[in-house]
């Protein structure tokens, strides 16, 4: 019989829920900024800079050197920034997978799916509509046992 969550733990449930949905909304879209970025940077070469006296943004070319592609860019260099900033909110993406994978004790394989949502474009959106429907059909269809179980016991 698979572990289901515990009943203490059900009203915790929806919050866990939410984080994880915002969560798994904002690392999406960094990681489609990302792809963009890196088609960008190795397929084209150029790199996204702004804030400087070429403009607010811009693409700024790479060039090949003996040290490998070097950018001429000025300014806030924001292809690595968005590097960046997936980097940090995958972290957080991995703590919402995980807040939420312990409380409904869900098997390991699929703490593992939830995980890829952050590294597989668009994997993240369909697992967070696809999630979030499931453990809200849990949460309903477990809170209408309890009331039956309730009812025939009173």
């Amino acid at each position: 019989m698979p572990l289901e969550p515990k009943a203490a733990d059900l009203s915790k449930i929806p919050g866990r829920v939410k984080f994880y949905q915002v969560a798994s909304i904002i690392t999406g879209t960094m990681l489609l900024l990302l792809v963009a970025e890196m088609v960008l940077k190795y397929g084209f070469h150029l790199e996204l800079y702004g804030f400087s006296e070429q403009g607010f943004l811009y693409f700024a070319p790479t060039v090949e050197t003996a040290a490998g592609w070097v950018s001429t860019g000025v300014g806030a260099n924001l292809s690595t920034g968005i590097l960046i900033a997936h980097g940090w909110f995958y972290v957080v993406y991995l703590f919402a997978c995980f807040n939420l994978w312990s409380i409904m004790r869900w098997t390991f394989p699929r703490f593992l799916l939830l995980a890829c949502g952050g590294i597989i474009p668009f994997l993240s959106f369909f697992l967070e509509a696809r999630v979030a429907r499931d453990v809200r059909a849990y949460v309903a269809g477990r809170e209408a046992r309890n009331s039956q179980n309730s009812e025939v016991t009173a």
